[in-house]
């Protein structure tokens, strides 16, 4: 008995021992158990400890799933149509901001040729922010030494366009428009006007075909009428206007259109009684100024009042030169027109409500309709 006791007193001597020069030598790793020194190396040998502390075992637990996540996107990166949702896949041109793919309810209920309100899908583009400037379009003419239809005689008409007229207050006639010869998109308002001191406005008195050639040149094209509609709207859902169903959210106006008795009276309250400089107004929350009112933009689609009816769900390319159709003129194809002008009135044409549409002959130039481009990606 005396010879046990004796040996579990030596050993416990030399545990200490050992413990204590082991502490002058080096110091205690970190996966070394912290010595009771009031108890002897047998008892140490049966605590129960980790071999790592437990904030070192949640570090490594991280590491490894950071190296999981890591090699999980590069094995299986998200496809580009889910990209381009939210960014543009390259560099967005200065003069256009970028449509991110999505869906939206298409038409208004104001409006027979703008039914049924139907959802639809439109891929990814880019859009000019404003409607296509006489000082761009100055560019365009110098550098293809361009001659715009109007400029030129037709049919037995001598080059020119219409201009609009406003009516005495006293006259009853819709007779406002008039043809006037040598109006075109240089002299707005017929020989003796000019667009001097007006590069900023929107170019007007230009038909599709000459739509057409400036976006080839600046190497883009016109947008389709879902396309438009899309953009216009801004990401809002079935609203009225670019800025809400509220035409008038502040004391300003967010629109330039025609205040007062159509033809008659137009009380200028937004400050123009014609075009007026691009961006004069607030954009819509996709960047785009000038969805409504100012001047009518052509689109690439040709007209039929009932094609909503038959459209298809995902970008849709509108019917053919063959099918369109006008009841109002029969037998003339005409291409879709959209946002409406400084002439749209509630008291006469409210088109400029979002969703609405227009429509024109292709040939066919006037003092209140211009464009804007995209361009696809």
């Amino acid at each position: 008995m005396a010879r046990s006791i004796s040996r579990r007193r030596d050993a416990q001597d030399a545990g200490a021992l050992l413990i204590k020069l082991h502490s002058k030598i080096s110091p205690r790793p970190f996966f070394f158990p912290s010595p009771r020194q009031s108890q002897p190396l047998t008892s140490m040998l049966s605590y129960s400890q980790p071999l790592f502390p437990t904030s070192v075992i949640r570090i490594l637990m991280a590491l490894v799933l950071v190296v999981i996540l890591v090699s999980t996107l590069v094995a299986y990166p998200p496809r580009a149509s889910a990209l381009n949702q939210i960014s543009p896949p390259e560099a967005t041109p200065s003069s256009m901001v970028w449509i991110p793919k999505g869906k939206f309810w298409m038409g208004n209920a104001e409006f027979s040729d703008a039914l049924p309100i139907h959802q639809v899908e439109i891929d990814g583009f880019w859009m000019d922010k404003t409607e296509v400037t006489n000082a761009q379009f100055t560019r365009f003419v110098q550098a293809k030494n361009y001659v715009t239809y109007a400029e030129e005689a037709h049919d037995g008409l001598p080059a020119g366009s219409f201009v609009f007229i406003p009516l005495a207050e006293e006259e009853q006639s819709n007779s406002w428009w008039t043809f006037v010869k040598e109006a075109d998109w240089r002299h707005p308002h017929g020989r003796n006007s000019s667009i001097e001191n007006q590069e900023t406005h929107p170019v007007v008195h230009v038909n599709w075909h000459d739509a057409v050639a400036y976006c080839e040149w600046a190497g883009s094209r016109l947008p389709t009428e879902a396309e438009w509609e899309y953009a216009s709207r801004g990401g809002l859902d079935r609203k009225r206007y670019p800025c809400g169903n509220n035409l008038l959210p502040t004391s300003q106006w967010q629109v330039n259109i025609w205040q007062g008795l159509f033809p008659q009276a137009n009380k200028v309250e937004d400050g123009f009684r014609g075009t007026s400089p691009v961006a004069s107004f607030p954009a819509n929350n996709y960047g785009l100024y000038d969805m409504s009112g100012n001047v009518w933009e052509w689109i690439a689609d040709w007209y039929r009042p009932d094609y909503y009816s038959i459209s298809p769900q995902q970008n849709p390319p509108g019917v053919s030169q063959q099918d369109s159709f006008d009841p109002y003129e029969p037998g003339v194809a005409k291409r879709v027109q959209r946002g409406g002008s400084f002439l749209c009135s509630d008291h006469y044409c409210s088109r400029y409500r979002l969703g609405s549409r227009g429509k024109g002959e292709p040939v066919s130039a006037a003092l209140h309709v211009g464009f804007r481009c995209v361009k696809s990606n």
